[in-house]
C-alpha cells in the first residue's frame, strides 16, 4: 500500500512540475505553421482600419521603434553592420496615423487609435532579399494577410503578438517549409525581448501626427520640460 501511495505522489509531483519545465523543448523550437495556416492580423469589427496603410521601415527606424541602443554605423560604415539584417519591418504611414486620429474623433472615442507595426524575421538574409523584391513598399492593412502572409507559399511562420498601448506589434519568424530550427533565432529573441521591454505608447499616434514628425521616434531626454 505504501509503495502505491508513494508512486501516486511521484506522479502528482511530475504533473505539477511539467508545465513549468521550460527545458523540455529546445529554445529554437518555436511554434511554426504553414503560411496558409498561421494567424494573420486581426481587426475586430472595425473594418475601416483595413484601408489604412503601412510602409516599409528603414533600418534605423526599426532600431528607434525597438529603443535599441545606437550603433557606430555612421562612424565605421565599412566595419560595422546594422543589427537584424534579415528583418523587414512595416510602420504606419502618415495617412494611417492621421486617419486613426480622425476616426477616433469622429466616432466620439469608439473608433480605435491603435496602430499596427509588423516585423518579419527571416531565417537568412538571402530569403529576406528574395522576399524584398516582391513585396510592395506600401500596402493597406487589409491586404497584409493575403499578399504578405498567405503569399509566402513554401514558407512557414511562427507568430507573436504584443499590445503596447497605442501600438500592436506583430512579429513573424519565417523559414522555408521543412527546415529544422531557426538560424536567426538569436535576432528573433533579441527583437522579442526588446518589444516586451518597451513601455506602452500612451498617445503615440497623436505625437506622430505632428507636422514635423515624419517617422516613428521618441523624444530625447533633453526635450523634457524642467
Amino acid at each position: 500500500m505504501e509503495e502505491k501511495e508513494n508512486s501516486k505522489k511521484k506522479k502528482k509531483k511530475q504533473k505539477h512540475q511539467h508545465p513549468n519545465d521550460q527545458t523540455a523543448k529546445p529554445s529554437s523550437d518555436f511554434a511554426f505553421k504553414l503560411s496558409s495556416e498561421v494567424k494573420g492580423l486581426r481587426f475586430g469589427g472595425q473594418f475601416i482600419v483595413k484601408s489604412f496603410t503601412i510602409r516599409r521601415a528603414r533600418p534605423l527606424e526599426l532600431l528607434k521603434v525597438l529603443s535599441f541602443p545606437p550603433t557606430n554605423h555612421h562612424k565605421e560604415k565599412t566595419k560595422s553592420k546594422l543589427p537584424f539584417p534579415s528583418t523587414i519591418a512595416f510602420l504606419p504611414t502618415n495617412f494611417t496615423i492621421l486617419a486613426h486620429h480622425a476616426w477616433h474623433t469622429l466616432t466620439l472615442g469608439l473608433g480605435t487609435k491603435k496602430s499596427k507595426v509588423l516585423l518579419f524575421v527571416f531565417e537568412s538574409e538571402s530569403l529576406k532579399v528574395a522576399v524584398d523584391r516582391i513585396w510592395p513598399p506600401e500596402i493597406p492593412l487589409g491586404e497584409v494577410n493575403k499578399k504578405l502572409i498567405r503569399g509566402l507559399t513554401g514558407c512557414e511562420m511562427a507568430r507573436f503578438k504584443f499590445r503596447k498601448g497605442c501600438i500592436t506589434f506583430y512579429v513573424y519568424a519565417v523559414r522555408p517549409v521543412g527546415n529544422l530550427g531557426f538560424s536567426s533565432a538569436d535576432d528573433l529573441r533579441i527583437i522579442l525581448q526588446s518589444v516586451v521591454e518597451l513601455k506602452d505608447f500612451l498617445d503615440h499616434t497623436a505625437m506622430l501626427a505632428m507636422p514635423h514628425q515624419r517617422s516613428i521616434d521618441f523624444q530625447p531626454p533633453a526635450a523634457m520640460a524642467h
